[in-house]
C-alpha cells in the first residue's frame, strides 16, 4: 500500500509541476501545444514499441491468451457502456467520458500496480492485456475525439498514426521474438520513459484553467463509481466464472480498476473537445482511485 501511494504521489507531483510551470509563465499556450504534440507523435510511440518486448514462457503464453482475450472483451463492453451511461452529456463531455471508460491508466500505474502485487509475472500479463486498449485508444478513441464520420479516412487516419505503426512493429517483435538492436532499443526505451512524466505535467498545464469548485462536479464522482467500481466488478464476477488462474484474474481485475488515462485530457486539448472537464475527470478519479485499488487489492488476494 505503501509503494501505491508512492506512486499517486509522483502523479500528483508532476501535475503541479506543470501548472506552476503554466501559472508562472514558464511555458505559453504555443508551447503548451509543441509539448503535446511531442508526447503524442514520439514519446508516446516509443514507450508502446518497447512495452511489447516481453520474455516468454509456457506458463505466459497460456494465461497471457487468455488475459488478452479478456481484455478484448472489456475494451468491446466499455464502448457500448460509455455510449450507454453518457448519452444525456454534452458532445464534448459525452466524448471525454467515453474515451475516459475505454482508456484508463493502466499503462503507467496499472503496470507498476500489477508489478508490485504479482511480481515481473504480472508485469508481463499486464503488457499483454494493454495490447487491445492501446489499439483501441487510437482507433475507436481516436474517432471519438476527432469526430470523423467518413469511416475510412478514420482507419485510414488510424492506421497511419504513429502509435498503430508502434502497436504493428510490437505485435511482430511479440509474435516472432525478434529483438532490436541496443544500438535502436535503447534510445527508444530512453524516449519512452519521458511518456508519463510529460503527459501528467501537460495535464498539470490544463488545470491552470480550472476551477477548485467544478471538481465536485456530480458527472465526475459518476464516471469515478462506473471506472473504479462498477465495471472492474463485473469483469470480477466474469472472471470468477472463467477456468483461469488467480494471477490472470487479478490482473484483469486490478487493470481494469484503474482511473481515466492522462491521454482523456491531452486529446481533449488536441481536438478542442472541453480540455478542461477531461483534466477533472483524470485528476478526480485518480484521487479517487486511491482507496479503490486498495479495497481491490483485499478483495483479490
Amino acid at each position: 500500500m505503501e509503494q501505491i501511494l508512492e506512486m499517486q504521489a509522483t502523479l500528483f507531483i508532476l501535475i503541479f509541476v506543470g501548472f506552476f510551470l503554466k501559472k508562472g509563465g514558464l511555458i505559453s499556450n504555443e508551447g503548451q501545444k509543441n509539448l503535446t504534440d511531442l508526447v503524442i507523435y514520439i514519446i508516446l510511440p516509443c514507450n508502446i514499441l518497447t512495452s511489447f518486448v516481453t520474455g516468454s514462457s509456457e506458463e505466459f503464453l497460456r494465461d497471457g491468451i487468455a488475459i488478452l482475450l479478456i481484455s478484448v472483451g472489456i475494451q468491446f463492453f466499455c464502448i457500448f457502456y460509455g455510449k450507454l451511461v453518457y448519452r444525456r452529456q454534452s458532445k464534448d463531455r459525452q466524448a471525454c467520458l467515453q474515451y475516459g471508460t475505454i482508456c484508463s491508466n493502466a499503462g503507467y500505474l496499472g503496470n507498476a500496480i500489477a508489478e508490485n502485487a504479482y511480481g515481473p509475472s504480472g508485469l508481463m500479463y499486464a503488457s499483454v492485456y494493454l495490447i487491445p486498449q492501446r489499439i483501441m485508444m487510437w482507433s475507436e478513441g481516436l474517432a471519438i475525439y476527432s469526430g470523423t464520420k467518413n469511416r475510412k479516412a478514420t482507419i485510414k487516419k488510424v492506421l497511419t498514426h504513429p502509435s498503430i505503426i508502434a502497436c504493428e512493429l510490437g505485435t511482430i517483435l511479440l509474435l516472432t521474438g525478434m529483438t532490436l538492436p541496443a544500438v535502436i532499443m535503447t534510445p527508444l526505451s530512453t524516449i519512452g520513459r519521458c511518456c508519463m512524466a510529460l503527459s501528467m505535467i501537460v495535464t498539470g498545464m490544463i488545470l491552470t484553467e480550472i476551477h477548485p469548485r467544478s471538481l465536485l462536479d456530480k458527472t465526475l464522482l459518476w464516471y469515478s463509481l462506473n471506472r473504479l467500481v462498477i465495471i472492474p466488478l463485473i469483469v470480477y464476477g466474469v472472471c470468477l466464472l472463467l477456468p483461469i488462474s488467480p494471477l490472470a484474474r487479478g490482473v484483469s481485475v486490478l487493470l481494469a480498476a484503474m482511473p481515466a488515462g492522462t491521454f482523456t485530457s491531452i486529446l481533449a486539448l488536441k481536438y478542442d473537445r472541453d480540455p478542461a472537464f477531461a483534466t477533472e475527470l483524470v485528476i478526480v478519479s485518480t484521487l479517487l482511485s486511491i482507496p479503490a485499488i486498495m479495497v481491490w487489492s483485499m478483495i483479490l488476494r
